[in-house]
C-alpha cells in the first residue's frame, strides 16, 4: 500500500458505504441510522491501479467532553492527524451545514492533504450541495455516489498525483485484512511471520473488557472504550508485534444471547464477530471475573470449538478479586465441568486495566497455537491405537465385532484423524470420546478441538453399490478371456 486515506465527515453522510466500495467488500456495517461506525476500521482499497489503505472513521460530532460521542471524535481526529490524505465527505442533498464548516477548519489545521467529496450527488437533487462545497475553501469538490459507484474516475484523478509522492512506502506498513487461516496447507504447521502473523480474535459478552484488553496489549488507546456496554460494533483487525510475536488481533462486538439481539444493527455486529472467529487461528474467550461462565460465555466458547479454532479462556478484572486462590480453584472446576470439550485449554487471569497477567496470556496463546498445529506420525498413531483397543475393545453390537484396522492424521489446525474400521455406523459416541480423550492425554493436545472420523474400508471399494453382472454377461466376459 502506498498511502493511507481517512474518510471523515458528519454522521450518516455515507462514509462506510464508500469504504465498502473502495475495498470491494461489505467489511463495514451500514445502516440508515447515524452513528453506526464507532472505531477506526482499516482495509486494503483498490481504485484503478491505485492500492492504498482506507480508514473508515466515526462521524464527526461537535461533542468534546468524555461522553461516548466525545471519545469517538477524539479517535477520528487522531486518524486525521495520522492519515496521509483525508477525504472530507459531505451530504450533497443536505448541503454544507454549520458542523461541516467547523470540521473543515479542523482539517485545515491538522490534515496533510484534504480532498472534498459531495456524496449522494446522483441526479439534480445534489447539484446545489456540490456548489456550496466550493465555499469551504478546500479545493474543487468531487460529486459522487458511493451507493451507485458514480464519481470514482474523478476520485481516482484527485488521488493519483498524491499517490506518486508516497510510492516509496513499504507495502508491509499497511495492515493485512481478511486473511484466511490457510486450511489448504493441511499437513505442516504455518510459521508465524510478519507477512503471515498469528491471527487472534478476542470475543466475549458485552462489557467484559475486550477493547480495553486490546488497547493494553497495543500500549495505546487505539480502540474506543468506556463504561457503556456494547460500544464496539465492527470487528476491528489490528497488526502488532507482541513480545516478538507478529499478531493480527480482532476486537469484536460483545455477543449477547440470541433472544436479546433484536435490533438490526446489533445482529450485524454479532455476525461480524462470528466472521472474525472463523478467520482467526486462536480465539481468546474473555470472561468477567465477577460473573464468569454465564450461559452466553459457554455458547461462545463452544462456537469457537465447533469452528475448529484453538481456544484460550481469559478471566478479566482480576485486580478487583479478593480471594484469588479460592476463586481460581472454583474457575478451574467450573471450566472442566461446563466445557468438557475444551478440557485442558489454557485458563489465565488478567487485568486489562492494570496490565497484569498479559505475559501469561501471550504464552497461553502461543501454547494453544502450537497444540493446534500438532502433527503425529502414522506409526505412533497405530501403535497407540493397538494399545487403546487392547485396553478397552470396542463393543460388538448385535454380536458383530467392530475392528479398528489402522489410523492416520489427515490434517492439522485443528488436528484431524481418520480411523479405518468395520461397521463405523455402529460405533457408539462414547467410544469416540474415549479415543479423543486418549489422544489429548497421550499426545499432549489439551484443549484443542480434535476431529476424529471413522470410515469403512468398504468405502474405498470402487465396485461398492454397483449391480453384480448377470449370468449372460459373466459368460460373455469369461469367453473373451
Amino acid at each position: 500500500m502506498t498511502f493511507s486515506l481517512a474518510i471523515v465527515g458528519r454522521p450518516n453522510v455515507g462514509k462506510s458505504t464508500l469504504f465498502n466500495r473502495l475495498v470491494g467488500r461489505r467489511l463495514a456495517l451500514v445502516d440508515d441510522q447515524p452513528g453506526v461506525t464507532r472505531d477506526l476500521r482499516e482495509g486494503e482499497a483498490r481504485l484503478g491501479d491505485l492500492r492504498f489503505t482506507v480508514i473508515d472513521t466515526a462521524g464527526l460530532e461537535e461533542a468534546t467532553d468524555e461522553s461516548l460521542q466525545g471519545r469517538m471524535r477524539k479517535l477520528t481526529e487522531r486518524a486525521v492527524g495520522e492519515a496521509d490524505v483525508c477525504l472530507f465527505l459531505l451530504d450533497a442533498r443536505a448541503g454544507v451545514t454549520a458542523a461541516d464548516e467547523v470540521f473543515a477548519e479542523i482539517l485545515r489545521r491538522n490534515a496533510r492533504h484534504v480532498i472534498v467529496a459531495a456524496n449522494k450527488a446522483e441526479g439534480s437533487a445534489g447539484e446545489a450541495g456540490v456548489i456550496e462545497a466550493w465555499g469551504l475553501g478546500l479545493g474543487e469538490p468531487i460529486p459522487l455516489s458511493a451507493e451507485h459507484g458514480e464519481g470514482m474516475p474523478e476520485l481516482y484523478a484527485a488521488l493519483a498525483p498524491l499517490a506518486e509522492g508516497f510510492e516509496a512506502r513499504a507495502e508491509a506498513e499497511a495492515p493485512e485484512t481478511e486473511v484466511d487461516v490457510g486450511e489448504n496447507d493441511l499437513d505442516a504447521p504455518r510459521a508465524i511471520t510478519a507477512e503471515k502473523p498469528l491471527q487472534v480474535a478476542v470475543v466475549g459478552r458485552p462489557n467484559a473488557g475486550k477493547s480495553t484488553l486490546v488497547n493494553r496489549i497495543l500500549g495505546e488507546e487505539r480502540l474506543l472504550t468506556g463504561p457503556e456496554a456494547g460500544i464496539t460494533r465492527d470487528a476491528i483487525a489490528l497488526r502488532i508485534d507482541w513480545a516478538g510475536t507478529p499478531m493480527r488481533i480482532f476486537d469484536t462486538a460483545g455477543m449477547r444471547r440470541k433472544a436479546k439481539v433484536q435490533a438490526k444493527l446489533e445482529k450485524l455486529s454479532v455476525a461480524d464477530g462470528l466472521r472474525a472467529v472463523r478467520f482467526a487461528e486462536v480465539v481468546v474467550v474473555l470472561l468477567d471475573a465477577a460473573i464468569p461462565f454465564e450461559a452466553q460465555d459457554l455458547r461462545i466458547a463452544d462456537l469457537a470449538e465447533r469452528e475448529g479454532r484453538a481456544v484460550v479462556v481469559a478471566v478479566n478484572k482480576w485486580d478487583v478479586e479478593e480471594d484469588r486462590q479460592g476463586k481460581l480453584a472454583a474457575l478451574k472446576e467450573a471450566f472442566d465441568r461446563l466445557l468438557p470439550q475444551l478440557r485442558g485449554a489454557p485458563l489465565v487471569t488478567v487485568s486489562a486495566k492494570t496490565g497484569r497477567g498479559l505475559d501469561r496470556l501471550h504464552d497461553a496463546i502461543l501454547q494453544a497455537h502450537a497444540v493446534w498445529n500438532r502433527r503425529v506420525t502414522t506409526a505412533r498413531l497405530n501403535q497407540w491405537l493397538g494399545a487403546m483397543v487392547e485396553a478397552h475393545p470396542p463393543p460388538a453390537p448385535g454380536g458383530r465385532r467392530i475392528k479398528l484396522r489402522y489410523m492416520t492424521q489427515a490434517k492439522t489446525r485443528p488436528p484431524g484423524f481418520v480411523v479405518m474400521c468395520s461397521n463405523p455406523k455402529d460405533l457408539p459416541e462414547a467410544y469416540r470420546r474415549y479415543l479423543v480423550n486418549g489422544l489429548r492425554a497421550d499426545f499432549d493436545m489439551p484443549g484443542t478441538p480434535i476431529r476424529l472420523t471413522f470410515r469403512s474400508q468398504a468405502d474405498r471399494n470402487p465396485y461398492k453399490g454397483r449391480k453384480a453382472p448377470g449370468p449372460s454377461k459373466l459368460r460373455k466376459h469369461l469367453g473373451k478371456n
